[in-house]
C-alpha cells in the first residue's frame, strides 16, 4: 500500500532547525486523510475506554502502536518520503527508525489542556535527535486544542519530566520559558502536519468544541542510537543490548 507524502521544502527545514517545530500543510492530500480516519475512528471505537487514572489520560485518549495491525497506517509511518523528511528535519543522521505510532483524541468536556512538556526525558535512547509528525485527520481549529511550541527551546536541553504529579509541567519548573516566543494558534486543516523535536516544550488546550480533536502520530529517532536501559514499558522486555542499537522489530526503517 502506498500513501502519498509530499516533500518538505527546504524553507520548512530550515524553519524547523530554528524553531524546533513545523508546519507542513497538505502534507498528505485530503482524499487520503479521510479513508485514514475512518480507519481511525473504527480503531477508537474498538479500544478499551476505562477511567482516567493518569494525568496523560486526563490530558487525552490513544491507541498505542496502531500502526502494528492497520497496514494503511503502518505503510503511513513507513513511508520512504516520510522518512526522508525525517532525516532531513533532524540534520546529521544518516536514518531513522519509528519509535511509536499513536492514535490521538481530545474530547471536548472529557479531556482537558495538555501540560507543556518534552517528549524525551522519558526515552532509553542514547541521543535526543528525535521528532513527532502531528498528522490531523479530521479539522482541527484552534480552539479544538492543536500543538503549540516554546519556539527554540529545542536548543536547551533535558528540561526534566513531566505528567508525574501535578503542577510539574515545563513552565512551572522552568519559568523562563516565558521569556521564549509562543507559537501562534494553528487551524490545520485535515492532512496538514506539525512536525516537533523530542527537546521542544509543547503543549496544547482544551478542545472548546464539540466535536473530537482526532489525529495521528509517528515519531523517529536516530537511527544510530543506542539502547541505555532504561525502564520504559515500550523497551522492557525486548531483550535489547545496552549500548547497542535498536535492532528489533519494533523500531523498523522507513525503507524505498
Amino acid at each position: 500500500m502506498d500513501i502519498p507524502v509530499r516533500h518538505a521544502t527546504d524553507d520548512e527545514v530550515r524553519f524547523f532547525h530554528r524553531h524546533g517545530w513545523v508546519r507542513l500543510a497538505r502534507l498528505v492530500p485530503p482524499d487520503t486523510v479521510t479513508a485514514l480516519r475512518e480507519r481511525a475512528l473504527d480503531h477508537l471505537r474498538a479500544r478499551d475506554k476505562d477511567r482516567a487514572v493518569t494525568l496523560v489520560d486526563q490530558a487525552f485518549g490513544q491507541s498505542r502502536d496502531v500502526a502494528d495491525g492497520d497496514e494503511a497506517f503502518r505503510a503511513l509511518a513507513l513511508s520512504p518520503q516520510l522518512g526522508r523528511n525525517a532525516v532531513r528535519l533532524l540534520h546529521g543522521v544518516r536514518d531513522v527508525r519509528v519509535q511509536v505510532t499513536n492514535l490521538l483524541v481530545k474530547e471536548p468536556g472529557e479531556h482537558g489542556a495538555t501540560e507543556f512538556h518534552q517528549d524525551f526525558p522519558w526515552m532509553p535512547m542514547d541521543r535526543s535527535a528525535m521528532l513527532t509528525v502531528w498528522l490531523a485527520l479530521a479539522d482541527v481549529p484552534a480552539d479544538m486544542g492543536s500543538l503549540r511550541f516554546y519556539s527554540g527551546s529545542h536548543r536547551y536541553g533535558v528540561l526534566g519530566r513531566s505528567f508525574t504529579r501535578t503542577g510539574d509541567d515545563q513552565l512551572t519548573q522552568h519559568p523562563w520559558l516565558k521569556d521564549l516566543e509562543l507559537s501562534p494558534p494553528l487551524d490545520l486543516k485535515a492532512g496538514d502536519a506539525t512536525v516537533h523535536h523530542a527537546l521542544t516544550v509543547h503543549g496544547a488546550p482544551a478542545n472548546r468544541r464539540e466535536s473530537t480533536r482526532l489525529s495521528f502520530t509517528v515519531t523517529y529517532f536516530d537511527a544510530d542510537a543506542l539502547y541505555t536501559g532504561t525502564p520504559y514499558r515500550q523497551t522492557d522486555g525486548l531483550g535489547l543490548e545496552v549500548n547497542r542499537p535498536f535492532d528489533h522489530p519494533r523500531f523498523p526503517c522507513p525503507r524505498p
